[in-house]
Protein backbone atom coordinates (compact mmCIF):
# COMPACT_ATOMS: atom_id res chain seq x y z
CA UNK A 1 0.00 0.00 0.00
CA UNK A 2 1.10 3.58 -0.72
CA UNK A 3 0.31 5.03 2.99
CA UNK A 4 0.68 8.75 4.90
CA UNK A 5 1.53 9.28 8.04
CA UNK A 6 0.96 12.59 9.37
CA UNK A 7 2.50 12.92 13.16
CA UNK A 8 3.94 16.18 15.02
CA UNK A 9 7.35 13.96 16.62
CA UNK A 10 9.59 12.38 14.56
CA UNK A 11 13.76 12.05 14.55
CA UNK A 12 16.08 13.23 15.24
CA UNK A 13 12.89 14.08 18.11
CA UNK A 14 14.13 11.98 21.05
CA UNK A 15 10.97 12.05 22.33
CA UNK A 16 8.95 8.69 23.25
CA UNK A 17 5.95 9.73 20.44
CA UNK A 18 9.00 10.37 17.79
CA UNK A 19 10.82 7.21 18.50
CA UNK A 20 7.39 5.18 18.10
CA UNK A 21 6.53 7.17 14.82
CA UNK A 22 9.79 6.06 13.54
CA UNK A 23 9.44 2.18 14.42
CA UNK A 24 6.21 2.16 12.89
CA UNK A 25 7.25 3.49 9.71
CA UNK A 26 10.49 1.41 9.78
CA UNK A 27 8.21 -1.81 9.93
CA UNK A 28 5.72 -0.67 7.48
CA UNK A 29 8.16 -0.56 5.11
CA UNK A 30 9.67 -3.13 5.99
CA UNK A 31 6.44 -5.66 5.27
CA UNK A 32 6.49 -3.42 1.83
CA UNK A 33 4.65 -0.33 1.66
CA UNK A 34 5.52 2.75 0.59
CA UNK A 35 5.39 5.56 3.19
CA UNK A 36 5.40 9.06 3.11
CA UNK A 37 5.92 11.15 6.46
CA UNK A 38 3.98 14.51 6.91
CA UNK A 39 5.33 16.32 9.66
CA UNK A 40 5.14 20.34 10.82
CA UNK A 41 8.60 22.26 10.98
CA UNK A 42 8.86 25.53 12.42
CA UNK A 43 12.31 25.35 11.95
CA UNK A 44 12.47 25.80 8.26
CA UNK A 45 12.63 29.23 6.77
CA UNK A 46 10.77 27.72 3.53
CA UNK A 47 7.73 25.82 2.98
CA UNK A 48 9.12 22.62 2.48
CA UNK A 49 11.25 20.08 2.64
CA UNK A 50 11.16 16.72 0.88
CA UNK A 51 14.06 14.47 2.72
CA UNK A 52 15.89 11.49 0.04
CA UNK A 53 13.97 8.89 -0.26
CA UNK A 54 15.38 5.45 1.70
CA UNK A 55 14.02 1.98 1.96
CA UNK A 56 10.61 3.22 0.52
CA UNK A 57 10.07 6.18 3.32
CA UNK A 58 10.02 9.89 2.22
CA UNK A 59 9.99 12.84 4.62
CA UNK A 60 7.89 15.96 3.77
CA UNK A 61 8.32 18.71 6.28
CA UNK A 62 6.15 21.30 6.39
CA UNK A 63 6.71 24.40 7.50
CA UNK A 64 4.47 25.25 10.73
CA UNK A 65 4.36 28.03 14.02
CA UNK A 66 6.32 26.15 17.13
CA UNK A 67 4.44 23.93 19.27
CA UNK A 68 6.78 21.73 21.72
CA UNK A 69 8.70 24.09 24.61
CA UNK A 70 6.71 27.48 24.66
CA UNK A 71 3.39 28.67 26.35
CA UNK A 72 0.19 26.75 26.83
CA UNK A 73 -1.55 29.77 25.17
CA UNK A 74 1.60 30.17 22.46
CA UNK A 75 1.07 26.19 21.70
CA UNK A 76 -3.04 26.10 21.23
CA UNK A 77 -2.20 28.96 18.69
CA UNK A 78 0.32 26.76 16.50
CA UNK A 79 -1.63 23.38 17.33
CA UNK A 80 -5.07 25.70 15.88
CA UNK A 81 -3.31 26.65 12.48
CA UNK A 82 -1.21 23.17 12.08
CA UNK A 83 -3.94 22.13 9.42
CA UNK A 84 -3.94 25.02 8.01
CA UNK A 85 -0.03 25.75 7.38
CA UNK A 86 0.63 21.97 6.98
CA UNK A 87 -1.99 21.77 3.74
CA UNK A 88 -0.99 25.26 2.19
CA UNK A 89 2.49 24.14 2.35
CA UNK A 90 1.43 20.46 0.97
CA UNK A 91 0.34 22.01 -1.65
CA UNK A 92 3.64 24.09 -2.79
CA UNK A 93 5.59 21.05 -2.37
CA UNK A 94 6.52 18.28 -5.34
CA UNK A 95 3.44 15.81 -3.31
CA UNK A 96 1.04 18.57 -3.79
CA UNK A 97 -0.80 16.09 -6.39
CA UNK A 98 0.36 12.34 -4.66
CA UNK A 99 -2.71 10.04 -3.45
CA UNK A 100 -2.87 7.57 -1.51
CA UNK A 101 -4.02 4.27 -0.14
CA UNK A 102 -4.60 5.26 3.63
CA UNK A 103 -3.98 7.48 5.99
CA UNK A 104 -2.43 7.14 9.27
CA UNK A 105 -1.88 9.67 11.64
CA UNK A 106 -0.96 10.20 15.44
CA UNK A 107 -2.78 11.66 18.23
CA UNK A 108 -1.31 13.84 20.19
CA UNK A 109 -2.23 16.81 18.66
CA UNK A 110 -5.99 16.39 17.96
CA UNK A 111 -5.39 19.42 15.34
CA UNK A 112 -4.89 17.23 11.99
CA UNK A 113 -8.15 16.73 11.36
CA UNK A 114 -8.75 18.91 8.64
CA UNK A 115 -5.50 18.26 6.88
CA UNK A 116 -6.49 14.58 7.16
CA UNK A 117 -10.22 15.22 5.76
CA UNK A 118 -8.58 16.92 2.77
CA UNK A 119 -6.15 13.99 1.95
CA UNK A 120 -9.08 11.62 2.19
CA UNK A 121 -10.92 13.38 0.17
CA UNK A 122 -8.28 13.86 -2.37
CA UNK A 123 -7.55 10.48 -2.12
CA UNK A 124 -10.82 8.66 -1.81
CA UNK A 125 -8.80 6.30 1.25
CA UNK A 126 -9.57 5.35 4.62
CA UNK A 127 -8.26 6.53 7.88
CA UNK A 128 -6.37 5.47 10.78
CA UNK A 129 -6.29 7.06 13.84
CA UNK A 130 -3.76 6.10 16.51
CA UNK A 131 -4.58 7.83 19.58
CA UNK A 132 -2.02 8.21 22.58
CA UNK A 133 -3.74 10.93 24.68
CA UNK A 134 -6.88 11.57 25.43
CA UNK A 135 -7.13 15.35 25.66
CA UNK A 136 -8.60 17.50 26.42
CA UNK A 137 -9.71 15.34 29.25
CA UNK A 138 -6.39 14.39 30.94
CA UNK A 139 -5.92 18.35 30.84
CA UNK A 140 -9.39 18.74 33.17
CA UNK A 141 -8.24 15.74 35.86
CA UNK A 142 -4.89 17.16 35.86
CA UNK A 143 -6.65 20.58 36.71
CA UNK A 144 -4.94 22.31 33.94
CA UNK A 145 -8.23 23.51 32.43
CA UNK A 146 -11.67 24.19 33.78
CA UNK A 147 -15.32 22.61 31.87
CA UNK A 148 -15.72 26.70 30.08
CA UNK A 149 -15.33 28.04 26.63
CA UNK A 150 -11.71 26.96 25.93
CA UNK A 151 -12.50 23.34 26.86
CA UNK A 152 -15.41 23.44 24.34
CA UNK A 153 -13.38 24.44 21.90
CA UNK A 154 -10.84 21.63 22.28
CA UNK A 155 -13.40 19.14 22.48
CA UNK A 156 -15.20 20.37 19.32
CA UNK A 157 -11.51 20.08 17.36
CA UNK A 158 -11.33 16.38 19.39
CA UNK A 159 -14.50 14.82 17.70
CA UNK A 160 -13.94 16.37 14.81
CA UNK A 161 -10.75 14.50 14.66
CA UNK A 162 -12.45 11.35 15.85
CA UNK A 163 -14.64 11.64 13.05
CA UNK A 164 -12.15 11.44 10.23
CA UNK A 165 -11.07 8.40 11.13
CA UNK A 166 -12.70 4.94 9.86
CA UNK A 167 -10.66 3.37 12.74
CA UNK A 168 -9.05 4.59 16.20
CA UNK A 169 -7.09 2.65 18.03
CA UNK A 170 -6.51 3.26 21.95
CA UNK A 171 -3.72 2.05 23.84
CA UNK A 172 -6.17 -0.12 26.70
CA UNK A 173 -9.49 -1.94 27.48
CA UNK A 174 -10.71 1.09 29.84
CA UNK A 175 -9.67 3.57 26.32
CA UNK A 176 -12.60 1.69 24.54
CA UNK A 177 -15.18 2.83 27.37
CA UNK A 178 -14.42 6.49 26.59
CA UNK A 179 -15.35 6.04 23.20
CA UNK A 180 -18.70 4.22 23.88
CA UNK A 181 -19.88 6.26 26.84
CA UNK A 182 -18.69 10.12 25.85
CA UNK A 183 -18.32 10.27 21.66
CA UNK A 184 -21.14 8.30 20.77
CA UNK A 185 -22.59 8.12 17.06
CA UNK A 186 -18.73 7.78 15.24
CA UNK A 187 -18.91 5.93 11.97
CA UNK A 188 -15.68 4.51 12.80
CA UNK A 189 -14.51 1.50 14.61
CA UNK A 190 -12.88 1.30 18.15
CA UNK A 191 -10.01 -1.16 19.26
CA UNK A 192 -7.09 -1.45 21.06
CA UNK A 193 -3.63 -1.22 19.33
CA UNK A 194 -0.89 -1.57 22.39
CA UNK A 195 2.14 0.45 21.96
CA UNK A 196 4.80 -0.54 20.19
CA UNK A 197 8.85 -0.39 19.96
CA UNK A 198 11.00 -2.08 17.43
CA UNK A 199 14.22 -4.02 18.26
CA UNK A 200 16.43 -0.79 19.23
CA UNK A 201 20.20 -0.29 17.40
CA UNK A 202 22.16 -0.04 20.78
CA UNK A 203 25.16 2.20 21.29
CA UNK A 204 26.71 2.70 24.16
CA UNK A 205 25.05 4.98 26.53
CA UNK A 206 27.16 8.26 27.53
CA UNK A 207 25.79 8.00 31.05
CA UNK A 208 28.09 5.24 32.83
CA UNK A 209 26.70 4.87 36.15
CA UNK A 210 30.02 3.03 37.56
CA UNK A 211 31.45 6.22 37.29
CA UNK A 212 29.14 8.68 39.12
CA UNK A 213 28.55 8.90 42.80
CA UNK A 214 25.63 6.02 42.90
CA UNK A 215 28.32 3.55 41.72
CA UNK A 216 27.55 0.04 43.31
CA UNK A 217 24.08 1.04 44.67
CA UNK A 218 20.90 -1.00 43.00
CA UNK A 219 19.42 1.70 40.85
CA UNK A 220 16.02 2.59 40.23
CA UNK A 221 16.07 4.68 36.72
CA UNK A 222 13.37 7.18 35.43
CA UNK A 223 13.61 7.87 31.93
CA UNK A 224 11.23 10.15 29.47
CA UNK A 225 9.18 13.01 30.04
CA UNK A 226 9.25 14.46 32.91
CA UNK A 227 6.17 16.81 32.90
CA UNK A 228 3.35 17.66 35.73
CA UNK A 229 0.96 14.45 33.65
CA UNK A 230 3.79 11.89 35.48
CA UNK A 231 3.53 12.74 39.03
CA UNK A 232 7.32 12.90 39.54
CA UNK A 233 6.86 14.11 43.15
CA UNK A 234 6.28 11.17 44.93
CA UNK A 235 9.62 9.18 43.26
CA UNK A 236 11.74 12.12 44.82
CA UNK A 237 9.71 11.62 48.13
CA UNK A 238 10.41 7.80 47.57
CA UNK A 239 14.64 8.68 46.96
CA UNK A 240 13.98 11.17 50.22
CA UNK A 241 12.44 8.19 52.43
CA UNK A 242 15.04 5.38 51.61
CA UNK A 243 18.11 7.78 51.86
CA UNK A 244 19.64 6.00 54.87
CA UNK A 245 20.28 2.46 52.31
CA UNK A 246 23.31 2.78 51.03
CA UNK A 247 22.83 0.05 48.46
CA UNK A 248 20.06 1.90 46.42
CA UNK A 249 20.26 5.09 43.97
CA UNK A 250 17.61 7.15 41.87
CA UNK A 251 18.39 8.35 38.34
CA UNK A 252 16.40 10.47 36.26
CA UNK A 253 17.08 11.25 32.24
CA UNK A 254 14.83 13.23 30.73
CA UNK A 255 13.59 16.43 30.22
CA UNK A 256 10.27 18.29 30.38
CA UNK A 257 8.55 20.79 32.61
CA UNK A 258 8.54 19.41 35.90
CA UNK A 259 12.35 19.07 35.14
CA UNK A 260 13.18 22.22 37.56
CA UNK A 261 10.87 21.75 40.23
CA UNK A 262 11.91 18.19 41.22
CA UNK A 263 15.59 19.02 41.13
CA UNK A 264 14.92 21.53 43.06
CA UNK A 265 12.85 19.40 45.83
CA UNK A 266 15.83 17.04 45.52
CA UNK A 267 18.46 19.76 46.57
CA UNK A 268 16.15 20.79 49.34
CA UNK A 269 16.08 17.38 50.79
CA UNK A 270 19.79 17.27 50.59
CA UNK A 271 19.66 14.01 48.77
CA UNK A 272 22.99 12.11 47.59
CA UNK A 273 20.99 8.94 46.61
CA UNK A 274 20.03 10.63 43.27
CA UNK A 275 21.01 12.14 39.93
CA UNK A 276 19.61 14.09 37.45
CA UNK A 277 21.08 13.64 33.82
CA UNK A 278 19.12 15.83 30.52
CA UNK A 279 17.63 13.52 27.53
CA UNK A 280 20.25 11.17 25.69
CA UNK A 281 19.61 9.58 22.20
CA UNK A 282 17.01 6.95 21.91
CA UNK A 283 19.68 4.44 20.97
CA UNK A 284 21.51 4.84 24.12
CA UNK A 285 18.58 3.73 26.43
CA UNK A 286 19.36 0.12 25.94
CA UNK A 287 23.04 0.23 27.45
CA UNK A 288 21.54 2.24 29.72
CA UNK A 289 19.16 0.42 31.45
CA UNK A 290 21.29 -2.60 31.58
CA UNK A 291 23.45 -0.87 34.66
CA UNK A 292 20.17 -0.89 36.64
CA UNK A 293 17.60 -2.66 38.52
CA UNK A 294 14.10 -1.30 37.85
CA UNK A 295 12.33 0.73 35.47
CA UNK A 296 10.69 3.67 37.62
CA UNK A 297 6.84 4.88 36.41
CA UNK A 298 5.06 7.32 37.43
CA UNK A 299 1.36 8.74 36.69
CA UNK A 300 -0.35 11.32 38.31
CA UNK A 301 -3.43 9.75 40.36
CA UNK A 302 -5.90 12.65 38.93
CA UNK A 303 -6.23 10.49 35.62
CA UNK A 304 -9.24 9.20 35.17
CA UNK A 305 -7.98 7.64 31.32
CA UNK A 306 -5.70 4.54 30.98
CA UNK A 307 -2.09 5.12 30.11
CA UNK A 308 0.75 2.69 28.66
CA UNK A 309 4.04 4.89 29.05
CA UNK A 310 6.38 4.48 26.50
CA UNK A 311 8.80 4.12 29.00
CA UNK A 312 7.38 1.08 30.14
CA UNK A 313 7.53 -0.73 26.70
CA UNK A 314 11.74 0.46 26.78
CA UNK A 315 11.85 -1.25 30.22
CA UNK A 316 10.18 -4.53 29.32
CA UNK A 317 12.36 -4.65 26.20
CA UNK A 318 15.44 -3.94 28.22
CA UNK A 319 14.28 -6.57 30.50
CA UNK A 320 14.32 -4.39 33.16
CA UNK A 321 11.70 -4.63 35.81
CA UNK A 322 9.50 -1.98 37.25
CA UNK A 323 8.78 0.33 40.19
CA UNK A 324 5.60 2.61 39.81
CA UNK A 325 2.91 4.77 41.55
CA UNK A 326 0.03 5.00 38.88
CA UNK A 327 -3.22 6.35 39.03
CA UNK A 328 -6.56 4.06 40.41
CA UNK A 329 -7.94 1.59 37.90
CA UNK A 330 -5.14 1.66 35.16
CA UNK A 331 -4.73 -1.37 33.19
CA UNK A 332 -1.31 -1.18 33.30
CA UNK A 333 -1.76 -2.37 37.11
CA UNK A 334 -3.27 -6.05 36.39
CA UNK A 335 -0.93 -5.89 33.42
CA UNK A 336 1.99 -5.75 35.23
CA UNK A 337 0.82 -8.14 38.32
CA UNK A 338 -0.23 -10.81 35.93
CA UNK A 339 2.80 -11.01 34.03
CA UNK A 340 4.80 -10.72 37.12
CA UNK A 341 7.41 -7.98 35.68
CA UNK A 342 7.42 -5.60 39.09
CA UNK A 343 5.74 -3.76 41.46
CA UNK A 344 3.03 -1.33 40.78
CA UNK A 345 0.43 0.68 43.26
CA UNK A 346 -2.78 2.95 42.82
CA UNK A 347 -2.89 4.54 46.46
CA UNK A 348 -0.48 7.47 45.85
CA UNK A 349 0.83 6.90 49.45
CA UNK A 350 4.69 7.03 49.80
CA UNK A 351 4.00 4.35 52.40
CA UNK A 352 3.14 1.90 50.28
CA UNK A 353 5.52 2.93 47.14
CA UNK A 354 8.07 2.45 50.38
CA UNK A 355 7.23 -0.71 50.73
CA UNK A 356 6.48 -1.79 47.04
CA UNK A 357 10.47 -1.03 46.63
CA UNK A 358 11.33 -3.15 49.78
CA UNK A 359 9.67 -6.03 48.36
CA UNK A 360 11.03 -5.61 44.85
CA UNK A 361 14.73 -5.61 46.12
CA UNK A 362 13.89 -8.74 48.29
CA UNK A 363 12.49 -10.80 45.51
CA UNK A 364 15.02 -9.70 42.62
CA UNK A 365 17.51 -11.30 44.49
CA UNK A 366 15.82 -14.98 44.82
CA UNK A 367 13.08 -14.45 41.44
CA UNK A 368 15.85 -14.97 38.38
CA UNK A 369 12.61 -14.80 36.36
CA UNK A 370 11.98 -11.13 36.05
CA UNK A 371 14.33 -10.32 32.86
CA UNK A 372 12.69 -13.07 30.77
CA UNK A 373 9.27 -12.61 31.76
CA UNK A 374 10.09 -8.97 30.85
CA UNK A 375 11.62 -10.06 27.74
CA UNK A 376 8.55 -12.30 26.73
CA UNK A 377 5.71 -9.45 27.41
CA UNK A 378 7.76 -6.92 25.52
CA UNK A 379 7.97 -9.66 22.01
CA UNK A 380 4.33 -10.59 22.36
CA UNK A 381 2.40 -8.08 22.99
CA UNK A 382 4.44 -4.41 22.17
CA UNK A 383 6.22 -5.05 18.85
CA UNK A 384 6.38 -2.43 15.91
CA UNK A 385 5.18 -5.75 13.91
CA UNK A 386 2.08 -6.59 15.51
CA UNK A 387 0.87 -2.99 15.17
CA UNK A 388 1.77 -2.25 11.65
CA UNK A 389 -0.16 -5.68 11.19
CA UNK A 390 -2.58 -4.43 13.12
CA UNK A 391 -3.14 -1.37 10.88
CA UNK A 392 -2.66 -2.26 7.91
CA UNK A 393 -5.72 -5.12 8.26
CA UNK A 394 -7.77 -1.72 9.11
CA UNK A 395 -6.77 0.10 5.98
CA UNK A 396 -7.51 -2.94 3.89
CA UNK A 397 -11.21 -3.77 5.33
CA UNK A 398 -13.69 -3.20 2.18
Amino acid sequence: MRLVLIADAYPPMKTSGAVQIRDLVSELSRQGHEVTVLLPDASLPQSWVLEPKTNNIQVLRLKALQTKDISYFSRAIGEHLLSFFMSTNLKKSPLRDMTWDGVIWYSPTIFFGSLVNKIKAHSQCPAYLIVRDIFPEWAVDMGLLSRGVIYRYFKRKERYQYEQADVIGVQTPSNQDYFTQEQKGLHGTVEVLNNWLSDPQPETSSIQIAETSLAGRRIFVYTGNIGIAQGIDILIDLADAMKEDESVGFVFVGRGSAVEQIKEKAVGFGLNNILFFDEINPNEIPSLLQQCHAGLIALDPRHKNDNIPGKFLAYMQSGLPVLGNINPGNDLEGLVKEHRVGKVISSNLLSDLKNAANEFLEEVEVDTGFKERCLNLANTQFSAKGAAEQIINALSKP
